[in-house]
């Protein structure tokens, strides 16, 4: 046997090497205190963007973050999907390309409502707050798609405006008390109040917003964009008694 005329020193090494697609990874896992997930983790991305990370070396964020971001992702493309759904619905229901574009976009547009309160009561944009979203989308839908069907009844019997002021006061006591009840029945969650509410209050938050925004959306900005449509209607009947007067 030969003498070893070194000291063996023990030098710390990794406990446990993990892999994942045959590359080696570290895993960093912690709690949040007191914080909501978004500003937290917006915090650690700028935190770790200036450092400078070796050549081969790549960082990914897990967790509950990948799952926000898929669950996302699939409630986008559930409200795109609704959304050209919806169109075509209308499109094949009014036959009007003008009627069915003016109420997609009030119901998309009612999102900003959504977007404002959030933004004023500090709240993050999570799976509540978006689900919200997308019910205040489709409450605006429907009403609009109701004061519609009311100004293309009564075009038949009055003028652009009569039908638009009959719309708009047939539809008015409606609006009204859904917005009413839904806020108040929704306040309490908004607010924080009882056992469990701070899980619901982003989506109690943001649909209070949309119901708060909708109301001029649907009694202010759809009768003007119902007029403009009955001018259109006046110039093309304009146009029809025009050829016909020349037919004759």
């Amino acid at each position: 046997m030969t003498r070893c005329d070194r000291d063996l020193v023990p030098q710390p090494g990794v406990a446990e090497i993990v892999r994942e697609n045959q590359k080696m990874m570290g895993v960093i896992t912690a709690r949040l205190d007191n914080r909501d997930l978004g500003s937290t983790l917006k915090e650690i991305q700028n935190k770790l963007d200036a450092l400078n990370m070796p050549s081969g070396y790549r960082i990914e964020y897990g967790g509950d973050y990948a799952q926000q971001q898929q669950a996302f992702k699939e409630l986008l493309i559930i409200l795109i999907t609704a959304s050209i759904l919806v169109f075509i619905v209308l499109l094949v229901l009014f036959r009007n390309f003008l009627a069915a574009a003016i109420i997609i976009f009030l119901a998309v547009l009612g999102a900003a409502g959504c977007f404002l309160a959030l933004l004023i009561t500090h709240t993050p944009l999570n799976v509540g707050s978006y689900t919200g979203i997308i019910m205040i989308i489709g409450i605006i839908a429907e009403n609009a798609i109701f004061t519609y069907h009311q100004y293309d009844t009564g075009a038949y019997e009055w003028t652009p405006e009569q039908s638009i002021i009959h719309a708009i006061a047939a539809r008015l006591r409606p609006k009204l008390m859904t917005a009413t009840g839904a806020i108040i029945a929704l306040l309490p969650l908004a607010l924080g109040i009882g056992t469990g509410a701070q899980l619901h209050q982003p989506l109690a938050i943001a649909v209070i917003g949309g119901l708060i925004f909708a109301l001029p959306l649907l009694l202010i900005v759809l009768p003007v964009l119902l007029k403009m449509i009955g001018k259109d209607k006046d110039r093309e009947a304009e146009k029809k008694l025009a050829l016909d007067a020349d037919d004759i």
